[in-house]
């Protein structure tokens, strides 16, 4: 059956606007890090990016590296909008990212000119696409000069090949620097991708501020802190989830008794505000304006739903906020 975007899909999501600039973002956007790569069902996959469109979404979240293996989540992505989404490409918001290691040598990581403009070009061709929204240098690299970079960025956009580009995870004196730069270039960063949760707030300290001060949006990525910040661990760690895998990004090592006593306390407050802890995770993210977007992932469809309700409540009391910092600091 040929696939019909939901005619509801813009009445319930809340759109935000990137820092200073015309791009209105959705308060929640689709990473496709895990559960979209050449090991996981094509059906799956496709059923959740439906899925998120018609309850909203419009951003969607690639790296060059996103699989596995490395490159597969975008070949998937590319599928879906050749077969799905071509009617609605003005409609999205595509994002792809390079700074990982991507190919054998020495022109297949981090930083150079030469791995930023070859990967997007890899990139869209995975896609299927002449150019993506955004494009993010994905890490900071020691041993390039900043200038080398921020300039390929700069590039990116000169050639038509992105419209935007950000960058994820510099540390606010490096970003500062590279606001400085593509400004000078006249290509203004749109928006920075850090990581940011209620057990992990690096960013407030001094990151949000150069961002508010020069005008940059953000979108946080592992606003859960990898499911950490769900109901899946608050009566300890089920043999069947990621914390409890010998390898993997999550690791059981993470969810200490401090953490999940913190868990379990935190999703007492969101139960009382009729909310699970991820939507209540999601919505303190979000609380004071100055996150653009939280970007999710998700495995199925009932995670997308129940994310996107945090959107129901995304106020908070004096009373609640004081409680949850408390539990945070304990």
């Amino acid at each position: 059956m040929v696939y019909q975007a939901s005619k509801e899909r813009y009445s319930q999501m809340k759109y935000n606007r990137t820092g200073n600039s015309g791009l209105l973002l959705p308060a929640i956007s689709l990473g496709l890090w895990h559960n979209f790569g050449g090991v996981d069902t094509f059906e799956n996959g496709r059923d959740m990016v439906r899925r998120a469109f018609d309850l909203g979404i419009t951003h969607f979240d690639l790296a060059n590296n996103y699989g596995p293996p490395p490159g597969s989540a975008e070949e998937m992505f590319g599928k879906i909008l050749k077969t799905d989404f071509a009617p609605y490409r003005d409609e999205l918001i595509i994002s792809s990212k390079a700074g990982y290691h991507m190919w054998d040598g020495p022109y297949g990581d981090w930083g150079s000119k030469k791995y930023l403009v070859s990967s997007l070009d890899q990139s869209l061709r995975r896609m299927g696409l002449d150019y993506v929204d955004i494009f993010y240098s994905h890490r900071p690299d020691p041993h390039t000069p900043l200038e080398e970079t921020m300039g390929a960025l700069d590039l990116i956009v000169k050639q038509g090949k992105a419209l935007y580009v950000g960058i994820s995870s510099y540390d606010a004196e490096q970003t500062a620097e590279a606001i400085r730069i593509l400004d000078n270039l006249g290509t203004p960063m749109l928006i920075h991708q850090p990581s940011y949760s209620m057990l992990n707030r690096w960013v407030e300290d001094g990151l949000q501020d150069v961002l508010t001060e020069n005008g940059v949006g953000s979108i946080a990525f592992c606003p859960l802190e990898q499911g950490i910040l769900t109901n899946k661990y608050v009566s300890g760690v089920p043999s069947d989830s990621r914390a409890a895998k010998e390898s993997g990004a999550l690791q059981e090592k993470r969810l200490t008794d401090q953490v999940v006593s913190q868990v379990k306390a935190l999703n007492e407050i969101a139960s009382n505000r009729g909310q699970s802890l991820a939507q209540m995770a999601l919505a303190w993210v979000l609380r004071e304006g100055r996150v653009t977007s939280a970007l999710i992932g998700a495995s199925r469809v009932s995670q997308i739903e129940d994310n996107v309700a945090a959107l129901n409540n995304l106020n908070f009391t004096e009373e609640e906020l004081a409680s949850i910092e408390n539990i945070l600091q304990s």
